[in-house]
């Protein structure tokens, strides 16, 4: 084993005892930084110059990866090279490190219009209908991820409207449910005939409850009400669409970018910023619309 990759085993250990990060982000960081590692046939610490990360970006540019997806294994890195510096190694400061800008096209939302077509599309006069318009309801309402939504227990107090969540790195937040999604989970839990303890369960063709939902069976419920809203690229229309229009609605309405890191329970303020370019058309149409109409031409 180089001395790097001592190290680089080193920090993904400290990610996981020590910052209690998620297997599954283990594995991510695992895979980033290894590929720069190999790619990039680096052995010790003094390798990881400004000009071996500035050769890696570039190849992988050449690949055409989206920037999102380059931001990643850049951001992987950086981190890598905080936990270095913080125990006192001598490595490459990481502030040194610059982000890709992220294009307000590779962020994809919906409008708000849509998002209304989107969750009035399931028809309530069902029982599965009743159940999709609360699962919809509630992935915007609260912002939750998929993983989150699908590990929703069944006994929430629905009169305070709030729910804890266990999220990303084990970690507690609180989220908020709106009046309409608390009156669509009530109405869904009215015609429940089952006891079991999760919230959204899976239904058979006929209606019949299974298991706790699964994170696929949500996906292809909200293709499905996008296609029926008439959603265009209405098969690229996925659930965490829902986490992004929950952003940005809390931001365009007012609200300061730290209220909204909590609600959606980012680690680092720099995830919630991405939400703010997301913002920028929607300002200039207010902007246009209400600015200086006072003034004659």
């Amino acid at each position: 084993m180089s001395g790097i990759e001592k190290h680089l085993k080193e920090y993904l250990d400290y990610l996981e005892v020590e910052k209690n990060r998620s297997p599954k982000t283990r594995e991510n960081y695992e895979r980033y930084l290894t590929r720069f590692v190999t790619t990039m046939k680096l052995r010790t610490l003094g390798d990881v110059t400004e000009e071996s990360i500035r050769e890696f970006r570039a190849r992988l540019s050449h690949e055409n990866l989206k920037k999102i997806s380059q931001s990643y294994y850049v951001i992987a890195i950086r981190n890598f090279l905080k936990y270095l510096v913080k125990r006192g190694m001598k490595a490459l400061p990481p502030d040194r490190i610059e982000l890709p800008k992220v294009s307000r096209r590779e962020i994809e939302t919906l409008e708000y219009s849509e998002l209304e077509r989107l969750v009035a599309a399931p028809k309530t006069s069902t029982f599965r209908g009743l159940r999709d318009k609360a699962i919809l309801e509630t992935l915007f309402s609260t912002g939750l991820r998929l993983s989150e939504l699908c590990a929703l227990p069944r006994y929430i107090d629905l009169d305070r409207g709030e729910i804890t969540v266990r999220g990303k790195g084990d970690k507690l937040r609180i989220v908020f449910l709106s009046d309409s999604a608390k009156k669509a989970i009530k109405a869904y839990l009215e015609k429940r005939p089952d006891t079991e303890e999760a919230l959204f369960m899976s239904l058979s063709k006929k209606g019949k409850v299974l298991g706790r939902v699964t994170p696929r069976s949500v996906e292809r419920l909200v293709s499905y009400y996008a296609r029926a809203a008439g959603i265009p690229n209405a098969g690229k229309v996925h659930p965490h669409l829902l986490r992004h229009a929950f952003a940005t609605d809390l931001l365009i309405n007012g609200a300061d970018i730290r209220s909204v890191q909590a609600l959606l329970g980012h680690a680092n303020i720099s995830t919630t910023q991405i939400y703010t370019h997301l913002t920028n058309k929607e300002l200039r149409e207010v902007h246009k619309a209400f600015h200086g109409r006072r003034r004659k031409n």
